[in-house]
């Protein structure tokens, strides 16, 4: 018997829909896939962090620029292997891009310099200026001597020193802070004496003592008015020249001795009282020995002998002005390093930190 169409019709449609879902049933489901920038438990991915930039500069403690330094950075995080190093150019300038958010390290590394570390913290997208990083000198000599020669170690000790006034003002070049510094060439004796002779303080300092004794008529061959003052100022600026040139350049270059007064800065106060005094007629050699202080003593001498070609006629009296000047020099030395020793280092800003190594004693 013919099936009427619509009986027809739905048969096949069961049997149709039927066999289709028993053949997606053999079809593995899969689950619809997650919308990026979200979790599987439907919670959004955090946002990457754009990087950052580290930059500074590189100087030493005169202030003067170090080329050539490595600067190594190692985040301090929970990652460490986001290592960077890079060397400060000729203007002493570093600069670290791209770097990720978080506390970081930096290590600064020069030859003739002590290593020095700086921490801080990178904000995302940050531009981190650093400030400025002074570089010590090494006090491990045989650290300084791999990079740099030992005239070159001693001429960044120079530098240092030509840094140090006292109340900002009065020159303290011959004081070395540094007890194991570097012994100067010929050429460094005579040059840190040209610069103590021509510096403005001590155009002041003899105006002032060339005026004390115009007030008090020292040396009345010299007069009064203008005329007298000049010859005042003239000896004893020549005094000053001589002294320095002969007790700090000359003789010490010949015997080679250090002119510099070293800093003790330890013991008991009679020890380095002591200590102070006996170094306006000790000294340390080139090699770094203590020996008498013949270029000071001899300085001495050598400019009270000349000051009898320019003083007064009636104040010539041959040995007894030259030994009379010489004892004047040495007594002053004296007070100069006693002043050095306790008073100085608290009123000049500028100095370096005391080396670890106290000096040998005389």
């Amino acid at each position: 018997m013919a099936l009427p169409f619509k009986f027809r019709f739905t048969v096949f449609a069961l049997v149709t829909l039927g066999w289709t879902s028993f053949c997606l049933g053999q079809i593995p489901q899969q689950t619809p896939a997650e919308p990026s920038g979200t979790t599987s438990t439907g919670e959004q991915a955090p946002a990457e962090q754009p990087p950052g930039t580290i930059s500074g500069t590189v100087v030493d403690q005169s202030g003067a620029v170090v080329a050539g330094a490595r600067v190594n950075l190692t985040p301090t995080g929970e990652d460490q292997s986001l290592r960077q190093d890079t060397l400060s150019g000729s203007n002493g300038q570093f600069s670290f891009s791209r770097v990720a958010a978080g506390p970081f390290q930096l290590t600064i590394a020069s030859q003739g310099f002590a290593t020095q570390t700086f921490s801080g913290i990178l904000r995302s997208g940050e531009t981190y200026l650093v400030p400025r990083i002074a570089l010590a000198i090494a006090a491990n000599d045989t650290q300084v001597k791999v990079g740099l020669s030992q005239e070159e170690v001693a001429e960044e000790q120079i530098k240092v020193q030509e840094q140090q006034r006292v109340l900002g003002v009065l020159p303290n070049f011959y004081v070395s802070y540094i007890s194991n510094a570097a012994p100067l060439t010929s050429k460094q004796k005579f040059n840190l004496a040209w610069k103590t002779v021509i510096d403005p303080f001590t155009f002041i300092f003899v105006g002032g003592a060339a005026g004390v004794e115009q007030a008090q008529n020292h040396f009345a061959g010299y007069g009064q008015g203008a005329g007298g003052y000049g010859k005042r100022f003239g000896a004893n600026y020549a005094d000053t020249v001589a002294g320095t040139f002969i007790g700090a350049a000359v003789l010490p270059s010949l015997l080679k001795q250090d002119p510099r007064y070293f800093y003790k800065g330890t013991g008991s106060v009679h020890s380095r009282i002591l200590y102070a005094m006996a170094n306006s007629v000790i000294c340390k050699g080139d090699n770094g020995r203590w020996q008498p202080n013949y270029s000071n003593v001899l300085g001495n001498l050598a400019a009270g002998g000349i000051s009898n070609l320019y003083y007064p006629p009636q104040d010539r009296n041959g040995a007894g002005l030259t030994f009379e000047n010489a004892g004047v020099g040495i007594a002053g030395t004296m007070v100069a390093n006693l002043f050095q020793e306790f008073l100085s280092r608290k009123l000049t800003p500028k100095v370096p930190k005391v080396s670890s190594n106290a000096p040998a004693k005389p």
